[in-house]
């Protein structure tokens, strides 16, 4: 079908509202996600029908796109038509009941403890540098924080004496999360003598880069891999959510609650935070069978021939 290159008027209305209440990256999505449906039906969203969003979904699956992502650009579509229905632009969501393809549900990979303190480890250091490194990964895995949320800390978003960081997550939701006493030395000696030697902008951010600007995410990552490499793990492997991954698994692993866990990851599901109780059930039955004597295949032995 022909692509419209022509803003639709019904889409821009939705992008406006959807900008007051969520987060401008998932607005982007959303518009992203639209402006395929748009191109793809020749013609305004609003006025497709059930069969026409089917026939798209079939379209994606067969262009061969993972289950990730159709489900996620059928969400936006779905958001699209609530809205539509909102202002009784329509009475009906074409989208809502669209059969999506089964999503194979992967369990996050993790890092064992022992792995973790090494890539902590080697972050160790007196420089201004190391100190900043040592904060942030004691950070990452000591409060489960995302990347984008590590970035975006301020100055005032850490509370020292309380043991406890302040983030702002997916839509801008706030949550608390205690942070454990060895992030929180790590952040006090970043904040007494490192962060002072890297702050040459007088700069807000919690973490500066060496130029004295705020650190960004392709930042985080560059360091974590610097680091796995000097720990002697895989660097190709380690990246910001391994350690938000490790915390969540390490803390179910030692018997935390896991509502606490959800409320601790910001996650708007249980199922979400589900999945890390596979994880930890997955290892114990690894540990398992290679631990106890009668778990362990036995060779069997040769049998003589009479």
């Amino acid at each position: 079908m022909a692509k419209s290159r022509d803003s639709d008027p019904a889409v821009e209305g939705f992008l406006a509202l959807s900008a007051a209440r969520l987060a401008p990256r998932t607005v982007e999505a959303y518009r992203r996600d639209l402006a395929h449906l748009t191109g793809w039906l020749g013609g305004s969203p609003a006025d497709a029908s059930a069969d026409d969003l089917a026939r798209y979904v079939a379209q994606l699956r067969a262009d061969g796109l993972a289950p990730t992502t159709v489900a996620r650009r059928l969400a936006a579509v779905r958001s699209f038509f609530r809205h539509q229905v909102l202002l009784g632009a329509r009475t009906d969501n074409p989208a809502a009941n669209v059969e999506l393809p089964k999503r194979r549900r992967t369990l996050p990979r993790t890092l064992s403890p022992a792995e973790v303190e090494r890539l902590l480890d080697a972050a160790a250091g007196t420089t201004p540098l190391a100190l900043r490194n040592s904060a942030l990964a004691e950070l990452l895995y000591g409060a489960g924080l995302r990347v984008s949320e590590t970035v975006a800390l301020d100055r005032q978003s850490v509370d020292l004496e309380n043991r406890l960081v302040r983030a702002f997550g997916k839509g801008s939701k706030e949550r608390v999360v205690p942070v454990g006493r060895q992030a929180a030395e790590a952040l006090r000696h970043y904040l007494a003598r490192g962060r002072p030697h890297l702050d040459r902008r007088h700069r807000q951010e919690l973490f500066l880069n060496t130029h004295g600007g705020p650190l960004t995410r392709a930042g985080v990552f560059f360091i974590l891999r610097r680091l796995a490499a000097k720990a002697g793990l895989e660097p190709e492997r380690i990246h910001p959510h391994l350690l938000r991954h490790s915390f969540a698994t390490h803390l179910l692993e030692g018997g935390a609650d896991l509502r606490a866990v959800q409320e601790m990851l910001g996650h708007a599901d249980l199922a979400t935070t589900e999945l890390y109780t596979h994880v930890s059930d997955r290892r114990r039955r690894e540990l398992y069978f290679q631990a106890h004597p009668h778990a362990r295949r036995k060779k069997h032995a040769t049998q003589p021939r009479k």
